[in-house]
């Protein structure tokens, strides 16, 4: 005998997937949390690097969908030249995500990436930021993004 059962309507919709996330945090209590949050939500793979040298060359070898970016590492307080660097890589640039305690930082152009997650926060909030932008992606959030006088 088989037991069918029907969710309800609003757990019925799929989550959009996360895809390949580039972690870019030299805290390695903080990274591993990421990390567990992000497989447990079903990315499909997960990089994490310490510094802004080993993020580079992951950005470059596992061509991510997203980052979440520590803007102070070991070794650069510059974080967000990352992001910088990843926004203009083709056609489909990887989500942004910024994850830092000092948002105030952030050069204003540069903040307009992605959204900032203020340390500390709960590693779910990252999960539902990231599905947020994955499902933000088809043409008119695109245009809507683009041209923000148009939006309101």
């Amino acid at each position: 005998m088989s037991i069918t059962r029907e969710l309800p309507r609003e757990q019925a919709r799929p989550l959009p997937p996360l895809g390949r996330i580039l972690v870019v945090e030299d805290d390695p209590i903080l990274a591993m949390s990421i990390e567990l949050a992000l497989v447990d939500a079903g990315a499909s793979a997960v990089v994490v690097c310490r510094t802004s040298g080993e993020a580079l060359a992951a950005l470059r070898a596992h061509k991510p969908d997203a980052i979440v970016l520590d803007v102070h590492l070991a070794d650069r307080s510059d974080g967000w030249a990352i992001a910088e660097l990843a926004s203009s890589v083709g056609p489909r640039p990887p989500r942004i995500v910024f994850s830092t305690a000092a948002p105030q930082e952030i050069p204003p152009d540069i903040a307009q990436l992605g959204p900032i997650l203020e340390k500390p926060y709960e590693p779910e909030q990252l999960v539902e930021v990231l599905r947020a932008q994955r499902g933000a992606s088809g043409l008119i959030s695109r245009l809507r993004k683009a041209l923000p006088h148009l939006a309101g």
